[in-house]
């Protein structure tokens, strides 16, 4: 019996030392928190960023996923696809499949998503008219080759005003590890102006 207990308190020790016990509502998961890291990616593009926060702030991994997926044809820019008709739709709220559990049980969410026509995909719209958000922390993030994730923000940021929203980060490229634990490192300055 007492090893076994030595064996629980060792591995409580070594979870705090590496990031998991602690205070409630940190964002970089070197403390004890409730992280949601929701996404939604057409391509993969987007998964690769989330995994990577997820991994970082130890956080609980959510996909946003359409009720009708996303084909390539879909998503050909600029022919009238689906995707340019929702983008340019302001009532378009695609389907989710799926819900989170207990939304309630979670302080910070990291939004993920790609950037279509210089804006959030209209499902992240769908997904945050889906829950009350008062009270909590959204870091959105965003992947896209060139367009800022500032064009994004104003629209969904008024779909949970009752949330304090971070100013986020666009991804491009290969993203390593290091480059989202940095990210995460400055994001508690951020929250604290």
């Amino acid at each position: 019996m007492s090893l076994l207990i030595l064996a629980v308190s060792g591995l409580a020790f070594a979870l705090s030392a590496c990031g998991g016990g602690g205070d409630k509502g940190k964002l970089d998961g070197t403390k004890e928190s409730n992280i949601l890291v929701a996404y939604f990616s057409a391509t993969g593009t987007t998964e690769g960023v989330a995994e990577k926060i997820a991994e970082a702030t130890w956080g609980e991994l959510y996909e946003i996923v359409p009720q009708v997926p996303y084909t390539e044809d879909d998503l050909k820019y600029y022919t009238d696809c689906r995707a340019d008709r929702e983008q340019s739709d302001p009532s378009a709220r695609p389907a989710i499949q799926g819900s989170v559990e207990s939304m309630a049980e979670y302080d910070v969410v990291y939004l993920g998503y790609p950037i279509w026509h210089s804006k959030a995909p209209k499902i992240i719209y769908t997904f945050l008219e889906s829950y009350d958000l008062s009270g909590k922390t959204i870091v959105p993030f965003c992947t896209s080759g060139s367009s800022p994730i500032s064009g994004s923000l104003p629209e969904i940021q008024a779909l949970a005003s009752g949330a304090t929203w971070l100013s986020g980060k666009r991804f491009s490229g290969e993203v390593s590890q290091d480059s989202i634990r940095e990210w995460i490192g400055g994001l508690e300055s951020e929250r604290a102006v």
